[in-house]
């Protein structure tokens, strides 16, 4: 059975950094783009960051400003965010998705985690 687990979130403070990863078992992901998605309350879920299987990267300007990196270790089987200076804004549930295309639409994604909630208090 595959599995994407996601850990490292909790509540912090504005300016904090935070780092969530992701563990996936039940295959490997080595082959595969690796997604962090969030929800925010009362909006849709979002395109966060993506990286491929070579460890290209994207990361969504509107949601992560520069403040964001994604990362992962295929060996482990693992992707990683680096969330730095964060703000209440970032506050949601953050969630990782693995896919083979490289597109980001959440109806691409073949595994999703079940999230993990970041709280920045202000």
């Amino acid at each position: 059975q595959v599995q994407l687990v996601e850990s490292g979130g909790g509540v912090v403070q504005a300016g904090d950094s935070l780092t969530l990863s992701c563990a996936a078992s039940g295959r490997s992901f080595s082959d595969y783009n690796l997604y962090w998605f969030r929800r925010t309350p009362g909006k849709e879920r979002e395109f966060v960051a993506r990286i491929s299987w070579s460890g290209g990267s994207v990361i969504d300007e509107d949601s992560a400003k520069g403040r964001f990196t994604i990362s992962r270790e295929n060996a482990k089987n693992t992707v990683y965010l680096q969330m730095n200076r964060l703000g209440p804004e970032d506050t949601a549930v953050y969630y990782c998705a693995g896919a083979k295309n490289p597109g980001i639409a959440e109806d691409g994604m073949e595994y999703w985690g079940k999230g993990t909630l970041v709280t920045v208090a202000s």
